[in-house]
């Protein structure tokens, strides 16, 4: 998942990072309200971590102008202020949840867990196939036929995007950006690399190949040939 941390203190941010970016997510950083907007207003996340506090523009009126845009990515709204007024404001403004300060890092992921299954916009089963290529999206369990597949966090970010939209062309873009952070994206061929490394687990070792490179627009994950 795409996911924007919108945090003041570098610490904090860069610790929130690492952690959400282990976890496989694709983390862009925020440290003033103002950042969070021009973010969200060119980037679809799927999940907002949002501080209350942030210089130039507080978290509420982040929140309330990202609503008022339509955007409906989920937020977390994070804050130090643990008073009931203060949870409501938050919720009014259109955050999905609220985490008070200082939390448990795994409380946090949990939260956010729960708010990825809530997307409007994900499958309301928890296995995605194309032939005989399988992914269970809650054990994260990747099988072809009956062979296991093992895969990284990045392998398996990539290939759930092919399995998501299957018999779509995906840009190399429109992976990238689902996958990593703009200045991973922007910077490489790193799309590429994690193609040839799906093909080298799923479709080297059997003898129907589902990635297919759509020359000039990018891949498509497919039962059918007509591969370049």
């Amino acid at each position: 998942m795409r996911v924007l941390i919108v945090e003041d203190h570098p610490k904090m941010a860069s610790y929130l990072k690492q952690a959400l970016t282990e976890q496989g997510h694709a983390v862009d950083l925020a440290y003033t309200g103002r950042e969070a907007l021009d973010w969200a207003a060119g980037v679809p996340f799927d999940l907002i971590v949002l501080d209350l506090m942030l210089p130039e523009v507080d978290g509420l009126t982040v929140c309330r102008t990202l609503r008022n845009r339509g955007i409906g990515a989920r937020i977390l709204m994070l804050t130090a202020r643990d008073a009931v007024d203060d949870r409501v404001l938050g919720l009014d403004a259109g955050a999905d949840d609220y985490l008070v300060k200082p939390f448990e890092l795994k409380e946090l992921l949990a939260r956010l867990r729960a708010l990825a299954r809530r997307q409007a916009n994900r499958s309301v089963t928890n296995t995605l196939q194309v032939a005989d290529l399988t992914m269970n999206t809650h054990t994260r369990c990747v099988m072809r036929g009956e062979t296991l597949i093992h895969l990284t966090h990045k392998e398996y970010a990539v290939l759930e995007c092919l399995l998501r939209e299957p018999e779509r062309v995906l840009t190399r873009t429109e992976i990238a950006e689902a996958v990593w952070n703009y200045d991973v994206y922007n910077q490489s061929n790193v799309v590429d690399v994690y193609i040839r490394n799906l093909r080298r687990k799923i479709d080297d070792p059997f003898a129907l190949n589902l990635i297919h490179t759509v020359r000039g627009a990018g891949y498509r994950l497919s039962a059918q040939g007509d591969s370049d």
